[in-house]
C-alpha cells in the first residue's frame, strides 16, 4: 500500500539525504522534512561535554532551519507538496512524537547520521534503531 504522507528525518548526514532522495523516488506523496535539535545540555550532544552556550543553542537552530528549508527546495523541485519541521529533544522520541501527532504513515531515514566516528555510530545509530523497533508505521532505514 502506497503511503499518503512521508516523514523524512534529516541530520545533515550524507545518509538522510539518501533518505530523502530515495522518498522522493519512492513515493509520490507529500513529505515532510524533520530536523531535530538535541538540547545543548542533553547527553547526546555536545553540551554533554561542552558547556551550554546560548550562542551555539542559537547556531543549532540556525543549521537546523537551514537544513530543512534546503531539503524543502529539494522536494518542491521534484515537485511535491512538502512541509518542514524543526523539534527540539531526544531524535528518537522527537521523530516518534512526531509521527503520533500528525497524519504521516511512512518514515523513510538514515541508518546512521553525523560524522562517521565510533561515538556517533553508536550514539546516533540508535535512532533508527529505537524508531525502528517503535514506530506504529513501516519505517525505511537507507545504508
Amino acid at each position: 500500500m502506497e503511503p499518503s504522507h512521508v516523514l523524512v528525518p534529516l541530520d545533515g548526514s550524507p545518509l538522510a539525504d539518501d533518505a530523502l532522495a530515495h522518498a522522493l523516488d519512492t513515493f509520490d506523496c507529500p513529505v515532510t522534512v524533520l530536523n531535530v535539535v538535541t538540547p545543548l545540555d542533553s547527553g547526546m550532544s555536545e553540551g554533554g561535554v561542552i558547556g551550554v552556550d546560548d550562542t551555539r543553542e542559537a547556531a543549532a537552530h540556525e543549521r537546523a532551519e537551514n537544513l530543512v528549508a534546503d531539503a524543502k527546495r529539494r522536494v518542491e523541485e521534484a515537485g511535491q507538496s512538502v512541509d518542514t519541521a524543526v523539534e527540539a529533544g531526544d531524535p528518537a522520541e522527537a521523530i516518534l512524537s512526531y509521527v503520533d501527532t500528525h497524519e504521516v504513515d511512512h518514515i523513510v531515514m538514515g541508518g546512521h547520521g553525523g560524522d562517521r566516528n565510533a561515538l556517533s555510530r553508536r550514539l546516533l545509530g540508535t535512532v533508527a534503531s529505537t524508531v525502528v523497533g517503535k514506530a506504529s508505521v513501516p519505517v525505511t532505514v537507507i545504508k
